[in-house]
């Protein structure tokens, strides 16, 4: 097993790791997500002790926690799954340029996403690695 074959290996295994995690964490706005059905439902007694005005209020803050909540849940299980399809094809030498745009995008999940994504894409800009992959080499050597 070359040098490549083992950083790719280990990258591969972290991407799935931090994919995970991403999942997992992803899941941690759910608790605005039932606070805001909470609120719209009327389930917390706020239309009980000033109906009206309160209500309406309370209801539009609460579609604002269920919008908000949604959106980061998404993003957050679409960033996880990029990155365990980018620990997938790491794996396969496929898919250079997926892999790349997510190893960047990961360098803003501290400390761990920085981490990986900057080992990640200093390991795909060796000129063997883009060959595995299919690519051309950065630099013609003369």
């Amino acid at each position: 097993m070359t040098r490549d074959d083992e950083h790719l290996r280990l990258l591969s295994a972290f991407h799935y790791v931090l994919g995970g995690l991403m999942a997992l964490a992803s899941f941690l706005p759910g608790v605005h997500l039932a606070f805001g059905v909470l609120m719209v439902t009327g389930r917390l007694g706020a239309e009980r002790a000033a109906p009206g005005a309160a209500a309406l209020g309370s209801a539009i803050l609460g579609w604002f926690f269920i919008g908000l909540a949604a959106l980061v849940i998404l993003c957050g299980l679409a960033l996880a799954t990029s990155l365990l399809l980018a620990g997938a094809w790491l794996a396969r030498r496929r898919h250079y340029l997926f892999c790349l745009g997510v190893a960047g995008t990961a360098c803003a999940l501290v400390p761990f996403g920085t981490a990986l994504g900057i080992f990640t894409i200093l390991v795909l800009a060796r000129d063997s690695v883009r060959a595995e992959f299919g690519r051309p080499p950065l630099a013609a050597k003369g």
